[in-house]
C-alpha cells in the first residue's frame, strides 16, 4: 500500500494540534484500509473499484420520502460481508 492508495496529500501544518490531527487521520485511514485488505483478501484499490458504483437514493415528493437501495451483486455483497466481519454476540 502506498500514499497514493490512501490519496494522502502533503499537508503543511504549523501547530502541534494540526500536525497531530493530520497524523491521526492518516494512521486511521491506514488501519481501516489494512483491516479491509485483511478481511477481504483483496487490494484496497480493488475493493474501492468494486464498491464505488453502489449508490442509494432518497427522494422526497409532497412530504413523502422514499429510499431506494442499490442493487448489490453477489460478489459485491461478499466483499461487504467480509468487511463487516463476524457477528458479535454478547
Amino acid at each position: 500500500m502506498s500514499k497514493s492508495d490512501l490519496r494522502a496529500r502533503p499537508m503543511f501544518h504549523r501547530t502541534r494540534d494540526a500536525i497531530e490531527a493530520h497524523l491521526t487521520i492518516v494512521f486511521t485511514a491506514l488501519a481501516v484500509s489494512r483491516t479491509v485488505q485483511n478481511r477481504t483478501g483483496l487490494a484496497v484499490r480493488n475493493v474501492i473499484k468494486q464498491l464505488r458504483p453502489l449508490r442509494s437514493a432518497t427522494i422526497t415528493i409532497n412530504g413523502t420520502t422514499q429510499t431506494f437501495a442499490p442493487n448489490i451483486a453477489a460478489e459485491q455483497q461478499a466483499i461487504l460481508d467480509a468487511i463487516h466481519g463476524p457477528k458479535l454476540t454478547h
